[in-house]
């Protein structure tokens, strides 16, 4: 499966962005979000299953991050909203058929989208 994800830009802290990742078909198991700032190990955000719609959201967005999917469009969102200058990073959509924190659980990936969060 391909993953487009888009929605990237510059914002001021406390401002609002909504990412989306686009699979080119049906994904099955679940779709994360992952940051990686500069000089930075990738980290998790968030991740949704496609059967119930669960999600988890890592603790350090929870509160602020929301993540939802359209299953007809094939399509996961990341409301970010109350950003701050650390949330600074390129943002990737990943898929997978389990779920889980790690990247390595996650096979296929998207091209990633900038996200800057100025002060």
């Amino acid at each position: 499966v391909q993953l487009q994800a888009s929605g990237g830009g510059l914002v001021q802290a406390g401002g609002s962005l909504r990412l989306s990742c686009a699979a080119s078909q049906r994904t099955f198991g679940s779709v994360a979000w992952f940051r990686q700032a500069p000089g930075k190990e990738r980290e998790f955000v968030a991740y949704i299953t496609r059967s119930r719609g669960s999600s988890y959201i890592a603790d350090s967005v929870k509160g602020r991050f929301t993540i939802s999917r359209d299953n007809d469009k094939n399509t996961v969102y990341l409301e970010m909203n109350s950003l701050k200058p650390e949330d600074t990073a390129v943002y990737y959509c990943a898929a997978s058929p389990l779920r889980g924190v790690q990247p390595s659980r996650y096979d296929s990936w998207g091209q990633g989208t900038q996200v800057t969060v100025s002060s």
